[in-house]
C-alpha cells in the first residue's frame, strides 16, 4: 500500500469500508425547553403556555423547586411532606462548588458526594384527548430516579445525556402535579451506587444536581419519537454529495401510543440559511402501535457545504406529521453537508482540503458555577477559543449541553465527541461487571443518538486512558480494559458506521504507570495520544525531542493507523514565577506551577506538532482550569491548572497568547510576563510572541535591540532593569503593518535590599520583608524536591520538615558534588549568607564540602552532617565577598558526598 493512498479503513461488524467520503449532515440538539412563567413562586412552578412556531411545544420547569441534601423519610415523594425547611433553587442547579485559588478549601467548598433531593408543584396546562405527557431531563448528576405525584416514574443511569420519561399515567392534566427527583453522585466504591455507573475514574470531579434545564413535552398520540435514547427522532445522512448536488438520507422514528392504526402523513423540508425550501419529502405512513421508523430521500441542488472554520454553512431541516387535518407534532433541526477524510500519513481532509486541526480540550465547568452552565457561559467559552485561533474541540470527557454542539456547529469547529469510559472499567478488576457494559452501551447510543446529526462532531471516542487504574490508586491487579473498548467501538459503528471511531491512550510505551499488558491501539478507527513532555516524565527539558521522536515511534509502529495528540500541556499558576524555567525541581502535582514553564512547555511542543503532518490533530489540555478533589498544586486547591484560561475565565495565561499568536491568521504580537510585575533580580529574559520574523525591544527608551523570531518566539537575554518601574516596547513590522506591546516591570533595589535565589526552586519565594527568585545563574548539580507528593497531596515520599528558621526554604534545594553560580552583582563588599543542609539520613564521615567565591576559598572541609548535628537541620554559613567586575562566582565542591544548598542571600 503506497504513501498517498494508505487510506483510514473502518470496520463496522466485520464488513469494511473505506473512509474516504465520511459525510453525515448535522442537526442541533434536541428541543429545548423554551417558555418559562414569571407567575412562579416559592415552592411552585406555573406551567406557562407551550411555545408556538416551529419548534415543538416545551414547557419549562426551572423555577420554584425545593432542594435538600443528605437522608430523607420515605414519605418524602409524598403530597403531604412539608418542604418548607428546604432551599429554594431553580434549575439548572447543582448543590457542588468545589476549586478555588487558594492553598486550602474555604468555607464556599461543597464537594459532597451523595444524594440531593428535588421537589416541585407544577400547575400543569390541561391536555387534549389521548395526548401524552412527558418530562425531559438535559441532564442529572449522576442518578437519578423521578417520582411524579407518589408514583416511581423512571430511573436513569448516568451524568451527561438527555433522557425523556412517559409520565402520563401518573400526570394530572389541569390540575397540580408533585414532581420528586432523587440525584445520587455518590463517591464510587465497590458496592455503592454508582460503581456501575460509567465514568468511576478520573481527573474531574463529577458533581450532583440536575444541572441541565428541566421541560415538559405534551404530545399527541402518534408523534415523532421522544423516547429515542433522548434523541430529536430526525437523524439524517449525506449520502452523496457533488458541487452539482446532494442526496440526504433521512431517517424519522416514529411513535403512536395508541391502540389503533394511523393514517397520517409525514412531510420533510430543508431550507437554507435564508429560509428558502430547497428540497421536500411528503410520504402517506399508516403508523401502527409502538415504535417504527420511516425513510425519505432528498437532493439538494448545488449544495453549500459546512467547510469548518472558513464557511459553517447551516440549512435546516423539518419533520412533520400531521393527520390530514392538524399538524400532530414537528422537529425543525439545523443541517450542514459536508466530506471529510483521515489519511495515516497526510492527515486530515475536510472537503477534499487539507486542514491541520489544532485546538483544545474543554470541560463543562466554571468557577462558582460548576455545572449548572448557563447559554451565556457557553456562549463566553466558545468566543474565547474562536479568539485563540483553534479550528478543533475536544469534549472531554464526556457528553456536553445541546447548546455547546449548537455553538461548535455555528462556529465551524472540527469536533471530538467522547463517552465516559474513562480510567477503567471496573473497581475490583477484571474487564467490568455485565451492568457495567449495559450502562456503557447505554451512554454510548445516547450520545450519539443525541448528537448524531452535528456538522461538527466528525469522530465519536469511546474512552480515554482505559488503563491508567493503577494510576488513579485503583488497588489489587489492574484491571482489563480492552474487552469493553471493543465492544463500545462495535456498537459505535452500528450506530453510526459514517463517522469514525477514536480513543485516548495514555500508556502505550510507558512504563509509569502498571497496565495488563493489552494492546489498545487499532481497536478503533483513529487514535489520539496523551502524552505531557515537559510535565509527567523524566528529562522535562528534553520535551521537544522525546514529544516528536515518540510521535515518530508511533507512526512507525502503526503505519495505516491515523494519529492524534489528544492530550499535551503543563500547569500555568498565574501569580507564580519563574526567573529561568531551565533550572528548578518540575513538581507536575505540587507546587509551584509557574505561568512561565506552562508557557515554554507549549513552545517546546507545539513546532513538534506542527511539522508532522501525519499527526491529523492536537488538542491542547485544557481550555480552562476545571475541577479536580484530586488536586492541590499552583496557586490553587481542587483545581487542575493545566487550562490556558483560569476557571474564572477572567485571565489568559501567557500560554494562550503563544497559541493566538502561532494560530493567527493575521500579524500579532505580544509580551509575555507581564503578570510578574516585581522582578526578583536586576536582569531578566525578556520573551515575545510574534509572526513576524523578527522584533525590537527598548526599556524606558532604550534600545536593547532586534531579536529574531523563531518558531513565534523572540527573546533578548539578560536585560538589565534598574530599580523601580522599568517600560518595556516591543516593536515589530509585518505585512506593512506595524504591531506593539508594552509591560511594566519594577526592577529590585539590590543596593539597599540585596539579592536572593530559591536554590533548586522553578519558582521564587516570598518571606515577607525578603524576595528570594526562582534558582538562576546557576550551572551543574541538579534539582530536587523535600517532599514530593501525588494527586490530592498524597504524599509519594515520606514527609520531612526540616528544623529551620524558614522552612519554606528547603521545599527544594540544589544537590550536587559540584556546581557554580556566576550572580550579577554591583561592585564593592557584601556579605553572602548560605542556607545549608544534610537531607540525607547518613552521609560519609570524610564528606568534605568547599565553597570558592570569585577564585578564593571561603569553605574548606565542611562535613554537612557533622556541623548540623542531625539530618533535615539547617546548617547556616556566612563570609564577606569583594566584587570587582560586576559578577560574583560561587564554586560548589564536595567530597565523598554531594552539597545541598536550600538558598542563598546577599546583603551589604
Amino acid at each position: 500500500m503506497g504513501k498517498i493512498e494508505r487510506m483510514l479503513t473502518t470496520m463496522m461488524l466485520g464488513a469494511a469500508i473505506t473512509a474516504t467520503a465520511f459525510a453525515a449532515p448535522a442537526f442541533a440538539a434536541p428541543d429545548r425547553a423554551s417558555a418559562q412563567s414569571d407567575d412562579a413562586q416559592a415552592g411552585d412552578a406555573q406551567a406557562g403556555d407551550a411555545q408556538t412556531g416551529d419548534a415543538r411545544p416545551a414547557i419549562a420547569l426551572s423555577q420554584g423547586w425545593r432542594f435538600h441534601f443528605g437522608d430523607a423519610p420515605g414519605s418524602v415523594t409524598d403530597a403531604r411532606f412539608d418542604d418548607r425547611g428546604w432551599e429554594q433553587v431553580s434549575v439548572p442547579h447543582s448543590w457542588n462548588h468545589i476549586g478555588a485559588y487558594a492553598l486550602t478549601r474555604g468555607t464556599e467548598t461543597d464537594n459532597r458526594q451523595g444524594v440531593g433531593w428535588y421537589r416541585l408543584w407544577v400547575d400543569a396546562p390541561p391536555a387534549k384527548s389521548g395526548e401524552r405527557q412527558y418530562l425531559d431531563f438535559a441532564a442529572v448528576g449522576k442518578l437519578a430516579e423521578v417520582w411524579v405525584n407518589g408514583r416511581h416514574v423512571g430511573t436513569h443511569k448516568g451524568a451527561f445525556a438527555r433522557f425523556r420519561l412517559d409520565v402520563t399515567e401518573a400526570w394530572k392534566p389541569g390540575q397540580r402535579n408533585l414532581v420528586v427527583v432523587s440525584a445520587d453522585n455518590s463517591k464510587v466504591e465497590p458496592g455503592s451506587s454508582t460503581s456501575e455507573v460509567i465514568p468511576l475514574s478520573g481527573d474531574f470531579f463529577v458533581h450532583g444536581g440536575i444541572y441541565r434545564e428541566v421541560s415538559l413535552l405534551q404530545l399527541p398520540a402518534a408523534s415523532i419519537d421522544p423516547l429515542d435514547f433522548g434523541g430529536p427522532g430526525v437523524y439524517a445522512y449525506a449520502a452523496k454529495i457533488t458541487p452539482e448536488s446532494a442526496t440526504v438520507e433521512i431517517r424519522t422514528k416514529l411513535r403512536n401510543a395508541g391502540a389503533a392504526p394511523r393514517n397520517l402523513t409525514l412531510a420533510t423540508e430543508i431550507r437554507d440559511a435564508r429560509g428558502k425550501i430547497v428540497a421536500r419529502s411528503v410520504q402517506p405512513v399508516t403508523l401502527a402501535p409502538g415504535a417504527s421508523e420511516q425513510r425519505a430521500n432528498v437532493n439538494i441542488a448545488r449544495p453549500h457545504r459546512w467547510n469548518g472554520r472558513a464557511d459553517p454553512y447551516l440549512y435546516s431541516v423539518t419533520s412533520t406529521l400531521s393527520d390530514g387535518k392538524a399538524r400532530l407534532d414537528r422537529v425543525s433541526q439545523p443541517l450542514g453537508l459536508r466530506t471529510f477524510r483521515f489519511d495515516a500519513d497526510a492527515g486530515f481532509f475536510l472537503n477534499e482540503r487539507h486542514v491541520k486541526l489544532h485546538g483544545v480540550s474543554r470541560h463543562q465547568d466554571a468557577l462558582g458555577s460548576g455545572w449548572a452552565l448557563t447559554p451565556e457561559q457557553h456562549a463566553e467559552d466558545m468566543a474565547l477559543i474562536e479568539e485563540l485561533g483553534a479550528n478543533t474541540i475536544r469534549q472531554a470527557h464526556y457528553q456536553h449541553a445541546d447548546a455547546w454542539s449548537d455553538l461548535a456547529d455555528k462556529a465551524g469547529m472540527v469536533v471530538w465527541a467522547e463517552l465516559p469510559y474513562v480510567t477503567t472499567p471496573s473497581v475490583s478488576g477484571g474487564q467490568g461487571s455485565e451492568a457495567l457494559w449495559t450502562n456503557a452501551e447505554q451512554q454510548l447510543r445516547e450520545q450519539i443518538r443525541q448528537n448524531y446529526n452535528h456538522p461538527s462532531i466528525l469522530m465519536w471516542s469511546v474512552g480515554n486512558e482505559v488503563d491508567s487504574a493503577k494510576g488513579f490508586g485503583v488497588k489489587g491487579s489492574p484491571p482489563k480494559p480492552l474487552a469493553l473498548l471493543q465492544h463500545l467501538n462495535a456498537i459505535a459503528k452500528e450506530e453510526d458506521p459514517h463517522r469514525p471511531t477514536t480513543f485516548a491512550d495514555c500508556c502505550e510505551g510507558l512504563t509509569l504507570v502498571q497496565t495488563a499488558g493489552e494492546k489498545l491501539a487499532g481497536t478503533a478507527d483513529l487514535i489520539g495520544y496523551n502524552r505531557y513532555y515537559g510535565w509527567y516524565y523524566p528529562n522535562p527539558l528534553q520535551a521537544r525531542t522525546d514529544l516528536g521522536d515518540t510521535l515518530d515511534k508511533f507512526h512507525r509502529d502503526h503505519p495505516a493507523l491515523p494519529l492524534s495528540l489528544s492530550e499535551y500541556g503543563a500547569g500555568g499558576a498565574i501569580s507564580q514565577h519563574s526567573d529561568n524555567v531551565r533550572n528548578g525541581f518540575v513538581n507536575f502535582v505540587g507546587r509551584p506551577h509557574p505561568e512561565e514553564y506552562q508557557a515554554w512547555v507549549h513552545e517546546q511542543t507545539w513546532p513538534s506538532i506542527a511539522r508532522r503532518d501525519f499527526v491529523f490533530a492536537s488538542w491542547v489540555w485544557a481550555m480552562f482550569d476545571f475541577s479536580s478533589d484530586l488536586r492541590d498544586e499552583g496557586d490553587a486547591v481542587d483545581l487542575n491548572d493545566k487550562g490556558l484560561v483560569t476557571a474564572d475565565r477572567k485571565e489568559r495565561k501567557d500560554a494562550f497568547w503563544f497559541y493566538k499568536v502561532a494560530w493567527s491568521d493575521t500579524p500579532a504580537l505580544h509580551l509575555a510576563g507581564k503578570r510578574y510585575v516585581d522582578r526578583a533580580y536586576p536582569v531578566m529574559d525578556v520573551k515575545a510572541y510574534s509572526t513576524a520574523s523578527s522584533a525590537t525591544l527598548a526599556i524606558d527608551g532604550k534600545p536593547i535591540g532586534t531579536a529574531p523570531c523563531a518558531e513565534f518566539v523572540c527573546e533578548w537575554k539578560n536585560v538589565s532593569l534598574r530599580p523601580g518601574a522599568n517600560t518595556a516596547v516591543v516593536t515589530a513590522t509585518e505585512g506593512g503593518k506595524t504591531l506593539r506591546d508594552t509591560a511594566r516591570w519594577n526592577g529590585p533595589d539590590v543596593e539597599r535590599n540585596g539579592l536572593r535565589i530559591n536554590s533548586g526552586s522553578l519558582a521564587g519565594l516570598d518571606l515577607g520583608t525578603r524576595q528570594f527568585g526562582s534558582d538562576t545563574f546557576v550551572t551543574g548539580g541538579k534539582p530536587v524536591v523535600l517532599n514530593l507528593v501525588g494527586f490530592g497531596g498524597r504524599s509519594m515520599a515520606p514527609i520531612r520538615q526540616v528544623d529551620a528558621a524558614d522552612p519554606a526554604l528547603f521545599d527544594y534545594w540544589r544537590d550536587g558534588a559540584a556546581f557554580s553560580y556566576d550572580i550579577p552583582l554591583p561592585n564593592g563588599q557584601w556579605t553572602v549568607t548560605l542556607h545549608l543542609f544534610e537531607p540525607r539520613k547518613t552521609s560519609s564521615p570524610d564528606q568534605s564540602l568547599a565553597v570558592k567565591a570569585n577564585g578564593q576559598p571561603v569553605i574548606e572541609g565542611l562535613n554537612l552532617l557533622k556541623e548540623a548535628g542531625a539530618p533535615l537541620k539547617e546548617l547556616v554559613r556566612t563570609f564577606p565577598v569583594t566584587v570587582l567586575h560586576g559578577r560574583l562566582i560561587l564554586d560548589f565542591s564536595s567530597v565523598s558526598g554531594n552539597a545541598a544548598l536550600a538558598g542563598i542571600e546577599i546583603t551589604r
